[in-house]
């Protein structure tokens, strides 16, 4: 079975929600369960040996998508942006649900790739603590301190909402992700002191101007952790050929996104879309970047995933749509988890 390490999923945000109803989190994550996409049980079925796990702040309502018009065009407005007191205490909580299962031995907080490797050789699912959106940090960066000493290791700036950070792209097709301004200057002395701390920056739902400002500052390759191909879906969250071409020249990567509203062409919500439209978008990445740019960033317990994926048990349908495509050997290494362990290792200073 080809291990894979996954640069993006949301599964603290479920077993945030499932504490909160008086679930265990660990009794959910070590015997499994039907919700969600990604536990224990389902993890080890499918390969997925660990991953970047996001801290992030839900909005005070159900988020969904703008229903489409008669031509199946949609823009659903930004989230307003959140109270900072309210994000801290639920980031707090989620990153609390993540020791817990670390102390559990559920799985493994790692700070290294060293731990990571160690994990994954010892069968312990590999999790990387991730912020996603920084609505829970102060201007001043002091509780960006709090965070890194209890593992945070990666962040990104903004969600698809704005904070005193930077600017989000909205959920919308088609539309260019170049929506709006990019980082303010506290968002500038975010990515410095990320750059000093060894915190990898995440491009993944910023906007094209934040995006080339991250490039002007940043020391580390540029990253989109969970993002798929403009030119193939053209939905705001996706990257152009030119932003492309500038992570190829960093030597970044890009994380193929699950989510169907950024595989498709058209972009429609639906679980209907088969797995060669991952690898539709795969080709075009190792096309335009080469085989060293292109990784795994799922997205599970965050959006509508292929049906046939299912879950995290279903990931080696996607490894065997890859293999019958032509990618074997080391180049499948590579888009599993090594292109990944290597740009951890060059953030995190290592």
């Amino acid at each position: 079975m080809d291990l894979i390490f996954d640069g993006h999923n949301d599964v603290l945000l479920r077993l945030w929600r499932s504490r909160k109803d008086g679930t265990d989190p660990v009794v959910e994550f070590t015997q499994g369960t039907t919700a969600g996409h990604i536990d224990g049980p389902r993890a080890k079925a499918g390969g997925l040996a660990g991953g970047l796990c996001a801290i992030y702040i839900p909005s005070p309502h159900d988020f969904s998508l703008q229903v489409p018009d008669a031509a199946g065009h949609y823009v659903t407005p930004l989230d307003p942006p959140l109270d900072r007191p309210r994000s801290l205490d639920i980031a707090l909580e989620m990153a609390s649900v993540a020791q817990r299962l670390d102390r559990a031995g559920a799985w493994r907080l790692c700070r290294s790739t060293a731990d990571i490797r160690k994990a994954m050789a010892e069968g312990v699912f590999a999790a990387v603590l991730h912020m996603e959106g920084c609505e829970a940090i102060d201007k001043d960066l002091d509780v960006l301190e709090t965070f890194h000493a209890s593992g945070l290791r990666s962040l990104g700036p903004v969600w698809s909402r704005n904070n005193i950070f930077g600017h989000g792209v909205p959920f919308a097709y088609p539309m260019s992700p170049d929506t709006g301004p990019g980082l303010t200057d506290a968002g500038v002395a975010l990515v410095k002191r990320c750059n000093e701390l060894g915190i990898l920056i995440d491009l993944a739902h910023i906007t094209e101007k934040g995006f080339w400002d991250v490039a002007k500052i940043t020391d580390q390759p540029l990253i989109a952790s969970h993002s798929n191909v403009h030119a193939l879906t053209p939905v705001a969250r996706n990257l152009t050929d030119k932003q492309l071409d500038a992570i190829k020249e960093s030597r970044g990567l890009v994380g193929l996104n699950y989510a169907v509203t950024m595989l498709r062409p058209d972009a429609r919500d639906s679980a209907d879309t088969p797995v060669s439209a991952m690898v539709q978008h795969i080709d075009y990445l190792v096309e335009r970047m080469g085989i060293d740019c292109v990784a795994i960033g799922s997205d599970f317990d965050g959006a509508t995933i292929p049906a046939e994926i299912a879950d995290a048990a279903g990931n080696q349908k996607l490894v065997e749509a890859l293999k019958a495509a032509g990618y074997g050997g080391e180049d499948l290494d590579k888009i599993c988890r090594e292109n990944w362990l290597r740009v951890l290792a060059s953030a995190w200073h290592e």
